[in-house]
C-alpha cells in the first residue's frame, strides 16, 4: 500500500542495518501477488521485444533515456536530445564538439551500461570487478574523475541534503564494506533464491552499502538491468526503471530506509515489484509505439527514396536518431554516392532536421524527430 507523502520523515537519521542481509525472514503471502504481477508484466514486455523486426531500435533511445533519468535523480540536468547528441559526435571521426558537464556524465552512464552489457556476453558474471569497471567508465572523465574512479569508499559517506546539511542515512563504514560487497555478489549469483526476489534484495542492499565515494544510485539501478538479463527475466538488456522511481522518488528513498529502521524487507520488495510492473508496462507502450512508427515509416521512406537502398537508410536512422552525415554517408553500408544522394532526399522532405550545417571537416548534424519525441522526457 502506498504511504501518504506527509507519512515520510527524512529529518531522522538512520544507520546501515549491520548483520541483517540477506533478511531472515519475508511475508510470502503478502509478496506472492505484486511478485506475480511484476513477471507477468515482464514477460509482456519481453514477448513484444522478441516479436519486433529489429529490437535493436529499442536501444538507443531507451538507454538514452535512461541515461537522463537516472542521472537526473542524482541532481545531473542533461536530456535526451543533448545525450544522442554528443554521442554521434563521439562516433564521428572528429570526436565530440564542446559539451556541458551534466551531458558528458550523463552520456558516461551510457557507456558504462554498454560496457557492463558486453562483459556479460562475454560470459563475465555480475562481479566486484565488473562493477568496478562500470563505476571506473561512469566517473571517467568530468566531475567525477575526482572521486576515486573504480575504487570504493575509504572513508565514511553518507545520504542526505548537502543544501540543509542534514543526513538521512548512514551506510555501511568502509572497514566493513569488503566482506559485505562479496556477500552481495555471492547473492546476486545465487540460483537457488528466485530471480525477481534476488534483484529487489540486491538493489536495496547495494544502495545501503553506497560502496563508492560518488555514482552508488547509478550503478545501482544499472545493476537491476543487468540482473534481470543475466538471469533470464529478459533476452535483451533493454529494460529500465529509473523513471518510475524518479516519479515516486520520496517513497523509493523512505522504502529503503525503512528496511534498516525497521526490518521492513517486505515493504521494500512489495514495492520494488510494483515499480517493475508499472515500468514494463510504460516500456511496452514506448516499444509499441517504436515498432508502429517504424511500420508506418516503411512506405514513407520507400516512396520518399525510391530506391532498393530504402530498408537499409531506415535502419540506419532508427538505431541512429542523431547523427552526423558523414558517419551515414560513410559506414551505413550504401554505396557513398547513393548515400549522399538519399540523405539529401531525406531532408528535403523534412524526416530529417539539420541541427547542425556543415562545416569545414565537420558534416552536417541531423535528427529524427519522429523517433526522439517518443522517448524525449
Amino acid at each position: 500500500m502506498r504511504l501518504p507523502l506527509e507519512r515520510y520523515n527524512f529529518d531522522t537519521n538512520i544507520d546501515y542495518h549491520y548483520g541483517q542481509f540477506p533478511p531472515a525472514s519475508l511475508d510470502y503471502e503478502r509478496l506472492f501477488v505484486p511478485m506475480g504481477d511484476a513477471r507477468a508484466a515482464l514477460a509482456r514486455y519481453d514477448q513484444t521485444l522478441k516479436n519486433l523486426h529489429n529490437s535493436d531500435f529499442l536501444v538507443t533511445p531507451l538507454r538514452g533515456q535512461e541515461a537522463v533519468v537516472s542521472s537526473r535523480m542524482e541532481g545531473t540536468i542533461s536530456t535526451i536530445d543533448e545525450v544522442l547528441r554528443y554521442e554521434a559526435d563521439s562516433s564521428d571521426d572528429d570526436g565530440p564538439s564542446d559539451v556541458r558537464l551534466d551531458t558528458l556524465e550523463v552520456a558516461l552512464y551510457s557507456a558504462a551500461l554498454k560496457r557492463a552489457q558486453r562483459n556479460i556476453v562475454e560470459g563475465y558474471p555480475i562481479s566486484e570487478h565488473l562493477i568496478r569497471s562500470a563505476h571506473s567508465t561512469l566517473l571517467g572523465m568530468g566531475r567525477g574523475a575526482s572521486k576515486n574512479p573504480g575504487e570504493y569508499k575509504t572513508e565514511q559517506n553518507y545520504i542526505g541534503d548537502d543544501t540543509r546539511k542534514e543526513v538521512y542515512f548512514t551506510p555501511i563504514s568502509p572497514e566493513q564494506l569488503p566482506p559485505a560487497m562479496s556477500r552481495l555478489v555471492e547473492f546476486i549469483n545465487d540460483e537457488n533464491i528466485p530471480p525477481l526476489l534476488s534483484v529487489a534484495l540486491a538493489h536495496v542492499e547495494f544502495e545501503a552499502l553506497h560502496p563508492f565515494n560518488d555514482g552508488n544510485g547509478r550503478i545501482g539501478r544499472m545493476l537491476i538491468t543487468l540482473s534481470l538479463w543475466k538471469k533470464g527475466l529478459i533476452e535483451e538488456p533493454h529494460f529500465y526503471v529509473s523513471a518510475y522511481f524518479e516519479e515516486n522518488k520520496r517513497e523509493y528513498i523512505e522504502r529503503m530506509r525503512s528496511v534498516s529502521a525497521s526490518g521492513d524487507w517486505t515493504g521494500w520488495c512489495e514495492f520494488f515489484f510494483q515499480a517493475i510492473a508499472a515500468q514494463a508496462e510504460q516500456n511496452l507502450a514506448i516499444s509499441i509505439a517504436i515498432s508502429e512508427l517504424y511500420e508506418e515509416m516503411k512506405t514513407v521512406f520507400r516512396e520518399t527514396l525510391n530506391s532498393q537502398w530504402a530498408p537499409v537508410a531506415q535502419d540506419f536512422i532508427f538505431k541512429n536518431p542523431i547523427f552526423r552525415n558523414g558517419r551515414f554517408t560513410g559506414r551505413s553500408g550504401i554505396p557513398r554516392p547513393t548515400a549522399v544522394r538519399l540523405s539529401r532526399a531525406l531532408v528535403d522532405a523534412g524526416l530529417l532536421i539539420e541541427l547542425e550545417p556543415s562545416s569545414g571537416r565537420r558534416s552536417a548534424l541531423y535528427a529524427f524527430e519522429p523517433l526522439i519525441r517518443l522517448v524525449r522526457s
